[in-house]
C-alpha cells in the first residue's frame, strides 16, 4: 500500500451514495499512453476554433477546455469526476469530516439535486430539509442543467454566509425556499450506546480520519459498562461509505489477523491489491494500530450487522467481509451495489481527476458491482413492512453504471411495479400528520430491525421480511 490513501468520494456538501474511491498521488506513466487517434483530436481543435471564432459572443477559452475535460471524464461512469481548483479543494476537505457548507447528503436525480440526508445537527438538519427532498435552485439559479458538483459549488462558500434553497418536495407535492447560513459541519460518524445488560449498538455513519479511532472509542465505553457484552449489533445502515483503511480496520476489528477483507482488479498493477485483517493494511500513515485497545471479546461476540439500500461501498466491503468469513450474520434489506474503486490523479497543484480503476470483490471472490450484498435474514424497515424500498436509488439506477463483470445480468422485470406501488402509497402516507410520518430514528427504541437484531443474538424468533427477496443486478444497456 506503501504511501497511498485510500479515500471516499466525498463531493462538498456530503457524499453521493457509495462514491468509494482510492487516492493515489500518482502521475499517470507516459509509457502507458496508446497511440493518439489523431483525426478525433484534430476535429476537437476545429470544434474549439469555429467556437471562439464564430459563436454569438467570446467564450473563455479555459472554460472551454475544463468543460470539455469534464464532459470527457463525466461519460465514463457515474463516480468518475474532474476536480477543478474550488472541488479539488473541497474533496480533501469533506474526507476529514468537515466542511464548511449546509451539510446535506446528496446524490442527483432526473437533473435535480437529491438529500440522501440531512446531516444530523447541521443547518441544514436545523431548517428541516429532509431525506428525498429535491433541490431545484440554488439561490436564483435553476439546478436543472447543471452537473452534481456545479451545484454543489454553489451551495458551498464562506462560514455565516446565506445560501437559499428551493425544495421540492414530493410527499407534500409542493415547492418552498429554505434560507441556510453555511457553517463548518462536522460530523461524529460513531454512536453507540449498551441497549440492555449483555447487548450492545454500534452505529457508523460513515467512514471518516476518525473514524476508527472513534469506534475504538466507543466500543470501550459499552465494555466498560458491561465486560461481558453477549452479542454486539454493528449499524451499517444509510452510511455511503469512506475511507477505505477505515473499512479494512473495522473488519480487522473483528476478523483472524492477516485473513482478506477485500481485493482489487483493474487494467493497471496498482490497481491490483489484496487487503488484509493487519495493521500494515489500514493502520495509515500514523503508524499506530489503535485497534490494540479493543477487549480481546470483541474477536469472538456475537456480532450482527444491519444494512439497507443506503449502505454503500466501503461499508459494503464490510459486510461482505464479515459475511465471507462467516463471522457475521447480516440483516436488513440488500444494499447499494457500488463495486467500484475510484484513484484519485492530481493533474497539477490544484486540480485533479478521480477516475474509475477497478471493480473490488469479496474475500470470496464476488463482485457486488451493481447487485450488492445479500443479507442473511431479510427484515423490514417496519413491523409493517418496507413500502418505500423500491424507491431508493441504487447503483444498478444510476446512469452509465458499471456492470459487475462476472457474467450476464439479468433486469428485474417487478421493479417498476414495485415502484409504482410504493408511489401509491407514498401518495397516501403524504395526507398523513408529519409526527406520524417520520421514520424511527436508528438506535431508538422504536427501532424495529435494531429490535430484531437483538433477537436474532438471543436465539429468539425473528420477524423476516415476507416481501423482500433477492435483488438481481439489472442489465446494463449500452
Amino acid at each position: 500500500m506503501g504511501q497511498k490513501l485510500k479515500i471516499a468520494g466525498w463531493i462538498s456538501l456530503g457524499v453521493v451514495a457509495g462514491a468509494l474511491s482510492t487516492v493515489s498521488l500518482q502521475t499517470v506513466a507516459r509509457g502507458t499512453l496508446g497511440p493518439m487517434p489523431l483525426e478525433e483530436l484534430q476535429q476537437l481543435s476545429t470544434v474549439f476554433g469555429l467556437i471562439k471564432s464564430d459563436y454569438v459572443e467570446a467564450v473563455d477559452e479555459k472554460k472551454l477546455i475544463t468543460d470539455a475535460i469534464s464532459g470527457m471524464v463525466s461519460s465514463l461512469d457515474p463516480h468518475s469526476v474532474y476536480f477543478d481548483k474550488k472541488a479539488f479543494k473541497e474533496f480533501r476537505e469533506g474526507t476529514a469530516g468537515k466542511f464548511v457548507g449546509v451539510g446535506i447528503e446528496i446524490t442527483q436525480e432526473d437533473g435535480l439535486v437529491k438529500v440522501i440526508t440531512p446531516i444530523e445537527g447541521s443547518p441544514a438538519f436545523r431548517a428541516g430539509v429532509k431525506t428525498n427532498d429535491l433541490i431545484t435552485k440554488v439561490d436564483d439559479t435553476s439546478v436543472k442543467g447543471l452537473s452534481l458538483n456545479e451545484a454543489v459549488k454553489r451551495m458551498r462558500g464562506e462560514p455565516a454566509t446565506k445560501v437559499i434553497l428551493t425544495i421540492y418536495r414530493k410527499d407534500e407535492n409542493r415547492t418552498f425556499p429554505v434560507t441556510i447560513i453555511r457553517e463548518e459541519i462536522k460530523q461524529q460518524s460513531v454512536r453507540g450506546k449498551l441497549i440492555e445488560p449483555g447487548y450492545g449498538w454500534v452505529r457508523v455513519s460513515q467512514f471518516q480520519e476518525r473514524t476508527v479511532e472513534d469506534f475504538v472509542k466507543k466500543v470501550n465505553e459499552i465494555y466498560k459498562q458491561d465486560p461481558k457484552i453477549k452479542g454486539l449489533v454493528l449499524d451499517l445502515r444509510n452510511d455511503p461509505g469512506g475511507l477505505l483503511n477505515a473499512a479494512v480496520a473495522i473488519s480487522a476489528a473483528f476478523l483472524p489477523e492477516n485473513v482478506t477483507v477485500v481485493s482489487t482488479n483493474g487494467q493497471t498493477a496498482d490497481s491490483k491489491q489484496t487487503l488484509r485483517a493487519a495493521a500494515a493494511d489500514y493502520q495509515g500513515r500514523s503508524g499506530v494500530d489503535v485497534l490494540k485497545s479493543l477487549p480481546p471479546g470483541l474477536k469472538k461476540v456475537d456480532l450482527v450487522v444491519l444494512v439497507n439500500e443506503g449502505s454503500a461501498s466501503a461499508s459494503e466491503i464490510v459486510a461482505g467481509a464479515l459475511q465471507d468469513h462467516k463471522r457475521a450474520t447480516i440483516m436488513g434489506s440488500q444494499t447499494f451495489g457500488k463495486g467500484s474503486v475510484q484513484t484519485f490523479r492530481p493533474l497539477g497543484a490544484e486540480t485533479g481527476l478521480k477516475i474509475t480503476t477497478s471493480r473490488y470483490y469479496t474475500p470470496s471472490g464476488k463482485s457486488i458491482q451493481a447487485k450488492g450484498i445479500v443479507p442473511n435474514v431479510m427484515v423490514d424497515d417496519t413491523e409493517e413492512g418496507s413500502p418505500y424500498a423500491a424507491l431508493r436509488t441504487r447503483e444498478a439506477d444510476l446512469e452509465k453504471h458499471l456492470a459487475s463483470g462476472q457474467g450476464a445480468e439479468v433486469k428485474d422485470e417487478a421493479r417498476e411495479k414495485a415502484r409504482e406501488e410504493a408511489l401509491k402509497r407514498l401518495e397516501e402516507e403524504s395526507r398523513k400528520p408529519v409526527a406520524d410520518r417520520r421514520a424511527p430514528e436508528f438506535g431508538s427504541d422504536k427501532d424495529f430491525q435494531l429490535a430484531q437484531a437483538i433477537k436474532q443474538l438471543k436465539g429468539q424468533p425473528v420477524k423476516v421480511s415476507k416481501t423482500l427477496t433477492e435483488r438481481k443486478a439489472e442489465v446494463k444497456e449500452d
